[in-house]
């Protein structure tokens, strides 16, 4: 199968940690290089925003990278980018010429509004299936962000719009599907495939990173305000209240630690900490590469993944993948990854007694880290792996060239055309 992916602001080749990079980043290029593997031809089409970047990068021998020309070719916040959406898809198009692929597979809102633009260009005389994952949806950012959501005012039509008119959606998880249902969409359209985890990476075997303290909590992810760091910060103040007191959070993300005197967030999190009383407690590690990510998550007794809202989260799978038990706000995909006293803890959003609650469980009872532990191991094992996720993929976009071969045998207008 021939299979163009379009993802307008997450390269699979970008540094994670940035402020427009990090999850969808990794999907992409995991899900890319797990359907390679799998005997199809992939190109990712991505916004180049470098002069320096070459225009197509090959990965694999059947995986490859093109950067397209549209707006300068320098990095641009992801929620100024919708006005060279039509740019994207003349170098997407442009790149098809006569020979499009059999499937076009959307990432967030504007790469569907490009993806379907590409797909219904004059020259190309079949039609292109056309699947779109979101990622993140509008409504729920808004709900959860308010007057803090930096996303285009149009944004608010375009993508019900997107979501009416591609052939397929591909949710990542049960809440996604519940908020498309609640925009109007039709869920026969609608499959699941969850994000997944590189299990060779991540594993419960290898290096651990030394720690300094009894216990150590993590935090891993970028530092914006909606990642709910504050409650690790706050609820370490109350484990020391009572009686853990020889605990570190150790907080793995933004940019490079040398610079994050610099960043709003880094210095408002130092702020809570230093007035609580836990700042010695409290390390910012910063971006650190991703090889290292396995040592350090496994030198931790849980990892706390407390968002306001969460559209899936990688990181409670990697954490579950090396064998830890993660603290997850019952939010979002969170809700679907972690299972509650299975693989991890769930405590309701924004509330950092709960938190501390189930950290000190955590914390007070080794035999059940290991066992929690164990259980994420082997539901990342059985369910979360690049290559199972790649495989419902290509049974949606199977089900999806399927429907769309039936609906040209039933329409003689179409079916002359071709």
């Amino acid at each position: 199968m021939k299979i163009s992916m379009v993802s307008e602001h997450a390269s699979p080749l970008a540094a994670l940690g940035g402020v427009d990079a990090g999850g969808q980043n990794v999907h992409v290029a995991a899900l890319s290089e797990a359907l390679a593997r799998r005997g199809h031809h992939v190109t990712v089409y991505t916004r180049r925003d470098s002069a320096d970047l070459p225009e197509r990068v090959r990965i694999l021998p059947d995986l490859e990278v093109v950067h397209v020309d549209a707006g300068p070719a320098q990095r641009l916040p992801k929620d100024e980018l919708l006005p060279f959406m039509g740019k994207l898809a003349d170098g997407i198009s442009r790149d098809w010429g006569n020979r499009p692929p059999d499937v076009v597979h959307g990432h967030f809102w504007m790469s569907g509004l490009a993806a379907l633009d590409a797909a219904r260009r004059g020259s190309i005389r079949i039609h292109v299936p056309v699947v779109q994952t979101f990622h993140a949806l509008g409504p729920v950012k808004r709900r959860h962000q308010g007057a803090q959501d930096t996303s285009p005012l149009e944004r608010q039509w375009l993508e019900p719009s997107v979501a009416r008119s591609v052939d397929r959606i591909i949710a990542t998880c049960s809440d996604e599907v519940f908020e498309l249902k609640a925009m109007g969409i039709d869920t026969t359209r609608i499959s699941i495939a969850p994000c997944g985890v590189d299990v060779h990476l991540f594993a419960g075997d290898g290096a651990v990173e030394p720690r300094s303290s009894a216990h150590r909590i993590l935090s891993v992810g970028r530092l914006v305000p909606r990642k709910g760091v504050d409650l690790a910060i706050r609820a370490l103040s109350l484990l020391r209240n009572a009686g853990f007191a020889d605990v570190e959070l150790l907080i793995v993300g933004g940019g490079d630690a040398a610079a994050l005197g610099d960043d709003a967030e880094a210095s408002r999190l130092s702020a809570v900490a230093t007035e609580l009383g836990v700042r010695d407690q409290v390390t910012f590690r910063g971006q650190v590469p991703r090889g290292a990510m396995p040592g350090i998550f496994r030198s931790a007794d849980a990892v706390v993944c407390t968002p306001w809202y969460e559209p899936f989260g990688i990181v409670p799978l990697e954490a579950m993948a090396c064998g830890i038990p993660v603290v997850a706000a019952a939010v979002g995909g969170l809700r679907d990854t972690v299972v509650d006293h299975g693989t991890g803890l769930h405590v309701p959003p924004k509330d950092p007694a709960a938190l501390a609650a189930a950290l000190a469980r955590l914390l007070g009872d080794a035999r059940l880290r290991r066992d929690l532990g164990r259980a994420g191991q082997e539901r990342v094992r059985v369910r979360y792996s690049w290559d199972r996720v790649a495989g419902e993929t290509e049974r949606a976009y199977l089900h999806t060239l399927a429907a769309c071969a039936d609906s040209r045998r039933l329409d003689p207008v179409e079916g002359a055309a071709l």
